[in-house]
């Protein structure tokens, strides 16, 4: 008989549980669409588009990724897409993974605003764009473009203990990972169609970096250290933990088991 009762109190509480959750979430969302509702009273509505599933980076846009949505107008950050360009994103590339219901915004789709002037309506909000020397085989033999994604590697001579330079040591590490490459010389997203199969050669490089990530970079050039980019996947938005720094010891220590571990993966 305890356990009967024991068990009806449990299935009590559980049920009384999972209401007051169903209830607290809709008042949650009650609350939001009600300040939506004061927002869209007070400074007006706009309708944009709308991803209308998750959608990796990458994605080339078609007429079933994207909607419509009614928002406030205040509040949108950078440039949203308005419904009446809705023609003008299909078939495009998007830069950033999105979820289902965001907004769309010129930032994050390939060559940006079409209307807009300049490289800065291409960069997005709190971001900075630098450009950084490098030419033939540390750009990839040329073939890092607009809107590719590189990691930045540098080589450099490292002060000893006693704050001096040992010339004739330098040492190899990672500095930046991801990065999207803004333009390769002049040449950016939006004049690339066109120039469309026609290899532009450049001696700079813009990337899309943190106001922090710039003064690192700033700081590499100055030190005369040699950068170089790794061109990666369209796809591919991994990043690599704790990459040690490499010099001449690290690749005598290692080279044959990064070789073997080569041959394993190709087998």
């Amino acid at each position: 008989m305890k356990k009967h009762i024991v068990l009806v109190i449990a299935l009590a509480a559980g049920l009384a549980a999972a209401l007051l959750t169903r209830f607290f979430l809709a008042s949650k969302e009650a609350e939001m669409r009600a300040k939506e509702q004061r927002l869209a009273n007070r400074y007006g509505t706009i309708t944009v588009l709308a991803y209308t599933r998750d959608t990796p980076a990458g994605t080339v846009l078609s007429s079933s990724d994207i909607g419509k949505k009614t928002v406030p107008k205040v509040g949108l950050r950078g440039q949203a897409v308005l419904l009446e360009n809705f023609h003008d994103v299909i078939g495009r590339r998007t830069l950033v993974a999105n979820d289902a219901k965001e907004v769309l915004f010129w930032s994050d789709i390939e060559g940006g605003d079409p209307t807009a002037k300049g490289l800065s309506a291409d960069i997005k909000n709190q971001m900075r764009a630098m450009s950084i020397n490098v030419t033939g085989a540390a750009a990839v033999s040329g073939m890092v473009r607009p809107n590719d994604h590189v990691d930045v590697i540098g080589t450099f001579d490292f002060p000893n203990d006693e704050g001096t330079l040992k010339r004739g040591d330098p040492v190899t590490c990672t500095i930046l990972q991801n990065v999207l490459v803004l333009a390769t010389g002049r040449e950016t997203a939006k004049s690339r169609p066109a120039n469309l199969g026609v290899a532009q050669g450049y001696s700079t490089v813009t990337l899309e970096v943190t106001p922090r990530e710039a003064e690192m970079l700033a700081f590499a050039e100055q030190i005369r250290g040699r950068l170089v980019l790794t061109l990666r996947s369209a796809n591919d938005t991994s990043s690599e933990k704790e990459l040690p720094n490499v010099d001449f010891a690290k690749i005598r220590s290692e080279i044959e088991t990064l070789n073997q571990k080569r041959q394993m993966k190709q087998r």
